[in-house]
């Protein structure tokens, strides 16, 4: 009989721990007892699971002990650096969705079709990746074996990466999220601006992705732009790699791949697409072509739901790895 495991999503009633209480239920996860948590003005709320209902309680430092095994966490950076390692302590295993523990060298940064092998049983605290550094680091991995030289990322990120307040901007023509209107405007502007005239999240992608590939001197650079699009990121992906290659293996590298659907026809205009990536698990590659500019260069259109495998379904993709490999 399969073990069924006690589990708590920290951040219940937001946009990604709503998404993943559907992908947990979608995807058949052995839950034997599901916990809800968030803050105190949601305490008492109740959420649907495999048509059963399910009290929210308000999280607190003694929330997260036996008999919960597994806690995801989508609430935030200041809540996971205060309760992951309560948690953590009691013997739970955290998966985090903020950028809070992504760049410690004590925790796994974790794509299960990337670097499973990251994943470790004393691990008791694991990151779940920014969303875009995921979909993109899913077909980079099959690139690997060519060695990868540079690579130029540049953007297109739905609102709904914003939360709850993104989405009402772009719902409601207001500007209580972003800086501008995102109605009629793409905005070259996502997280704060450091001194460097990068932002927080071209960062995030350039040093998660040197994380996951374990290649901590890799040449990336970023830019990150915000879209008037409800949900799917797209990414267009430049990369120089070190060996010479025909297209026709890196496509089939890429078929070869978990997860990756290549949508690469241009004659009858196929490529991917971020309305028709909504709602799916997969990593959409298309646009596969020779960047004619340099030796070596490709060049990637990536395309993914940023709520499930940006977010919810990485995370519990992440869960799914720990029992497979008989960590948990």
């Amino acid at each position: 009989m399969t073990k069924k495991y006690n589990v708590a999503i920290c951040g219940a009633t937001g946009v990604v721990g709503r998404k993943m209480i559907q992908v947990l239920e979608e995807r058949n996860f052995p839950v034997n007892q599901l916990f809800l948590f968030a803050s105190k003005r949601s305490a008492g709320k109740t959420l649907t699971y495999k048509g059963e209902t399910v009290t929210i309680q308000e999280l607190a430092e003694d929330s997260l002990k036996a008999p919960i095994e597994i806690a995801l966490f989508s609430a935030g950076g200041e809540t996971s650096l205060k309760y992951a390692p309560i948690a953590a302590k009691n013997g739970v295993f955290v998966i985090d969705n903020s950028s809070a523990w992504r760049m410690d060298d004590t925790v796994p940064l974790v794509v299960p079709e990337v670097n499973p092998q990251a994943l470790k049983a004393d691990s008791k605290i694991i990151a779940n990746p920014n969303c875009s550094t995921i979909q993109s680091v899913v077909p980079l991995i099959a690139l690997k074996p060519y060695g990868i030289k540079r690579i130029v990322y540049t953007t297109y990120q739905a609102v709904s990466g914003a939360g709850k307040e993104g989405i009402s901007d772009l719902e409601n023509h207001e500007t209580n999220k972003f800086p501008y209107s995102i109605n009629d405007n793409v905005l070259p502007h996502i997280d704060t601006f450091l001194e460097n005239g990068y932002t927080k999240e071209e960062t995030k992608m350039i040093k998660e992705t040197q994380k996951i590939l374990e290649q901590p001197d890799l040449k990336i650079t970023a830019t990150c732009v915000r879209v008037p699009i409800h949900t799917s990121h797209a990414v267009s992906i430049n990369i120089e790699l070190e060996q010479s290659f025909s297209l026709d293996d890196i496509r089939q590298a890429f078929n070869d791949l978990d997860g990756v659907i290549v949508q690469d026809d241009p004659q009858h205009n196929l490529y991917p697409l971020q309305s028709k990536a909504t709602d799916h698990d997969g990593v959409f590659v298309g646009r596969i072509r020779r960047d004619e500019s340099v030796a070596n260069g490709l060049n990637l259109w990536v395309v993914a739901d940023n709520l499930r495998k940006g977010a919810a379904t990485n995370t519990i993709q992440i869960a799914e790895s720990l029992i497979e490999q008989k960590l948990i």
